[in-house]
């Protein structure tokens, strides 16, 4: 009965019966004719394991007379090895193919390139059903990443190890490592952030917020990275950051004029503190993160509680609003946390 890998051994029984009985070694035509049928045989998605043993088994049952074992073994020997290459090179292709349309697949998924019905369709090949919501982390270290880095493939490895049978995604863009999975799956994404932090040192991951459907995806994208964005203009240093707790930020940013108008109206006139606006800037930076407990803005400001006190009056003369007055500290700190995203003093208004 013939076997389903019989096909690959097309012309092996003649040239086994000729090589081993002259001892010579296969011609350039026969080792290609081997190389060829390697391919076809890894296009077609057959099993090295079985290849090899129907060519072992084929020289066994064919093996010439007159030949010795060693004889037999040698040619065998050549022919698996050139069968072997062709299986290999078009084994590398089929993987390149597949890596080069999984990343087009995930970059259009990201920012909701393509037709719709072709994207669904896409997902189920890739692993991804559309009908679930899908959060996305993406992240960010001290240099650029591509999948071939190893803290990428390191994170890839331990990640797919563990979640295996998840249907996630993880791939690397614009030097970030990103990963898709499941909105309801958060222990996917955390164990993502610890291993992305782990391997990158000081690295910093941000979440999207789950969202439906192709375009929720490339949604959630977005978010991180604006987390990320927000993370380094508000000097954040937390590991991880959720979109769903920064969202104030975005409201803040969305009136770019109105944010600018609060900026320069509240905080304006300390440009005309000796030294400019950056020092006084500074202090109710540290002053409103601290709780508006003086005693530690004065600690991690390396300075005096006196000095403080100093400063925060200068701050009230100047802008004619007490940053320990609770009825004028909302205003204040929003106008701080304006200048911050808008990166006030140091680019102009």
């Amino acid at each position: 009965m013939e076997c389903a890998t019989d096909v690959f051994l097309e012309g092996f029984e003649r040239i086994l019966a000729d090589a081993a009985a002259t001892g010579r070694r296969l011609t350039r035509d026969e080792i290609e004719s081997r190389r060829a049928l390697g391919a076809r045989a890894a296009e077609a998605g057959h099993g090295w394991r079985a290849l090899v043993r129907a060519h072992l088994a084929a020289g066994s049952r064919n093996r010439p007379v007159p030949a010795g074992p060693d004889t037999v073994l040698a040619v065998i020997e050549q022919a698996v090895d050139a069968f072997a290459d062709g299986y290999e090179r078009a084994q590398r292709l089929v993987i390149r193919k597949e890596e080069a349309a999984r990343r087009e697949f995930i970059d259009d998924l990201l920012h909701g390139r393509g037709d719709p019905g072709h994207l669904a369709a896409r997902c189920e090949r890739f692993g991804l059903r559309l009908s679930r919501a899908h959060a996305v982390a993406v992240a960010e270290g001290p240099e650029k990443y591509d999948e071939t880095d190893p803290a990428p493939r390191q994170v890839a490895g331990e990640l797919f190890a563990r979640f295996e049978n998840r249907r996630i995604l993880f791939t690397t863009k614009d030097g970030r490592m990103v990963c898709i999975a499941p909105g309801d799956q958060d222990d996917v994404l955390a164990h993502f952030a610890r291993l992305a932090h782990a391997a990158t040192g000081v690295g910093q991951v941000a979440v999207g917020r789950p969202r439906q459907g192709a375009v929720g995806i490339g949604h959630s994208y977005e978010e991180a990275l604006n987390a990320l964005d927000v993370a380094q203009r508000m000097g954040l240093d937390d590991p991880l950051l959720r979109a769903a707790d920064l969202l104030v930020f975005p409201v803040l940013a969305r009136d770019r004029q109105a944010l600018v108008d609060l900026v320069h109206t509240t905080l304006g006139p300390l440009e005309q503190a000796r030294g400019g606006a950056k020092p006084l800037l500074d202090t109710l930076t540290v002053y409103f993160d601290t709780g508006c407990v003086a005693a530690a803005a004065a600690r991690h400001l390396s300075l005096s509680v006196r000095a403080l006190t100093y400063r925060l009056a200068r701050i009230r003369t100047l802008t004619g609003s007490d940053p320990t007055d609770p009825a004028h500290r909302y205003a204040l700190q929003t106008a701080v946390i304006g200048a911050r995203l808008l990166d006030w003093p140091n680019r102009p208004l």
